[in-house]
């Protein structure tokens, strides 16, 4: 089994530790280790933009250049490494072995299913009806933020606001609409300009265009140009006070169709599935657990020790009773997983793992 990412140094989680740190002077969490701390310039106010889907290995692409050359250190998202559970350890400055949100797809045992986090439905489709504000602890890092006299903001786009996932990550944070790319440049630089803030920014078509197109095709080159024009903005209109960050919630990586495991054997049919692609929860008989580890080249680990240190009891139960680990170049589609993409993510290979810190 690869090893866990980082939680003590050069993880995502110690990024936001020392971002607050810096801002209100202590945090849950560790911050960053000192040689990559000293690559962020002291600010009065910080940005943050988050690249959904930018991992190292897309630094690569020809369009991201202004990207590449501000690519200062090589953190750790966490694991799993997807959207929802880095937006959690973002909102909350904790791994998801403390903030409990530990999967795209969670089974959530007060409602009987298996819930997509990041749009709550379940797996045919409908909608849960949830407390989505109470899914994280708290208080959560805007609260501890707003509390200790810094106002934290975050600049999204307008079809976001007021979504579950919205009322979930950004819980004590103001919520800034925007409506188009040259709106979320101006509005991000325009809130910066005062101090005591902290600006999250999220960009979400770098992801988008890998998963539905793939990482050969012209719309994910499209979206690495934007992605480049949206930094260099950014940091060019910046004051001078301040300190402009990028970084990412993971990478992705391109799989063919024969790379696809699909489970749909009968004898699996009673096993309960949830997780990631590329590493799936799983529920029943051990025996059978292992049968399924076989029949699809898996490894059957332990997924707590992979969450970050100190699970909660709550995070053991929701944890399943083990996880599969997909084969390097393959992903694992049980029944409500979805087959029709092109990238996936949420595994340990490090381009899912390895995110950049972007200095401007």
């Amino acid at each position: 089994m690869a090893d866990a990412p980082s939680y003590h140094s050069r993880g995502l989680v110690n990024l936001m530790a020392e971002l607050e740190t810096r801002l209100i002077g202590t945090s849950p969490s560790p911050p960053l280790d000192p040689g990559i701390a000293i690559s962020i310039p002291e600010g009065r106010s910080y940005v943050l933009v988050l690249f959904d889907g930018l991992g190292v290995a897309q630094l690569g692409h020809d369009a991201a250049g202004p990207l590449r050359r501000s690519h200062v250190a090589t953190l750790h998202a966490p694991f799993p490494s997807t959207t929802s559970v880095a937006l959690a350890t973002i909102a909350t400055g904790l791994p998801a072995s403390r903030h409990g949100l530990m999967a795209h797809l969670v089974w959530l045992e007060e409602t009987g299913r298996v819930v997509n986090t990041l749009k709550w439905v379940d797996l045919s489709g409908h909608g849960v009806s949830y407390d989505y504000s109470a899914v994280l602890p708290r208080p959560n890092l805007w609260e501890r933020l707003r509390n200790a006299g810094v106002e934290p903001v975050t600049v999204q786009p307008s079809a976001f606001e007021g979504s579950p996932l919205s009322r979930l990550a950004y819980r004590g944070a103001r919520f800034e609409a925007t409506w188009d790319d040259h709106d979320l440049v101006e509005a991000t630089v325009a809130l910066a300009a005062e101090p005591n803030r902290f600006i999250f920014t999220y960009f979400w078509p770098v992801d988008f265009a890998g998963h539905v197109h793939g990482l050969e095709s012209s719309q994910f080159a499209d979206s690495m140009g934007l992605a480049s024009r949206i930094w260099e903005g950014v940091v060019s209109a910046a004051p001078a006070h301040v300190t402009v960050l990028g970084t990412a919630d993971h990478g992705l990586i391109d799989y063919a169709e024969t790379d696809k495991v699909v489970i749909r054997q009968k004898e699996f049919r009673g096993l309960r599935f949830a997780g990631d692609p590329r590493g799936v929860q799983v529920w029943g008989d051990r025996a059978l657990l292992q049968d399924l580890a076989r029949a699809t080249g898996s490894e059957l680990v332990d997924p707590t020790g992979l969450l970050g240190p100190d699970p909660s009891p709550e995070v053991r139960r929701r944890a399943g009773d083990g996880l599969l680990l997909a084969p390097p170049g393959k992903v694992l589609l049980p029944p409500g997983f979805d087959k029709r993409l092109h990238c996936y993510h949420g595994g340990l290979e490090p381009a899912e793992i390895e995110i950049p810190l972007l200095v401007g």
